[in-house]
């Protein structure tokens, strides 16, 4: 069931192979820290209980969905806007990049409300109550999880690195990939804000 999270599509691994792309693997390794600090962040809410709060409310859920659809929609809007740039688009880093790299990650994975509705729904098929502490078997469950994970998306970002040099040498191909993950990110974003389930 990880493996299988971890292989769909979703706006962190957008995220990670679009740094990846454009700023090599370390930027990547680095957004991957933040990402995955926000999914440890939802699975100890989960764990604890505290995310059954957020999704109890739904004015609560539907605030950090509609944030986390903005935020794609800006996105897919700077790499589709005329003069815009693709989130593959090479570019170098500065001083301060791995701090923003990093908040950038966790930001990302904070404002995606499925993650927390993951958890709270997923863990729990998997605990057996006379197997021990519940809690102990939530956060081993959780920490399996986020384990493979990080492993998945490393595979992807380190994968994804090498394409920035294939994407210098043919700026067509640059082009295409612009528009394509711009629309990726832009559907992502209208599936995020038009999906009210919890």
């Amino acid at each position: 069931v990880a493996i299988g999270l971890a292989l769909t599509p979703g706006p962190n691994m957008a995220y990670l192979v679009s740094r990846s792309i454009a700023q090599g693997r370390a930027a990547g390794l680095i957004s991957l820290m933040g990402v995955g600090t926000g999914s440890v962040i939802y699975m100890l809410l989960a764990a604890f209980g505290i995310t059954a709060l957020l999704l109890a409310v739904p004015f609560a859920y539907d605030a950090l969905r509609l944030i986390g659809a903005a935020y794609l929609a800006w996105m897919a809007w700077n790499a589709l806007r005329p003069g815009g740039h693709s989130p593959f688009h090479l570019r170098q880093l500065s001083r301060g990049a791995p701090l923003r790299l990093f908040g950038m990650g966790l930001l990302t994975n904070l404002l995606n409300p499925k993650i927390a509705a993951l958890y709270l729904s997923l863990l729990p098929q998997f605990i057996d109550r006379g197997a021990g502490h519940v809690l102990t078997q939530t956060l081993v469950l959780g920490a399996i999880q986020i384990t493979v994970s990080l492993t998945a998306n490393a595979v992807f970002i380190f994968t994804a690195g090498s394409i920035s040099a294939f994407l210098v040498r043919r700026p067509i191909w640059a082009k295409l990939q612009r528009w394509l993950m711009g629309t990726v990110l832009g559907l992502l974003a209208i599936k995020l804000a038009t999906d009210s389930s919890r």
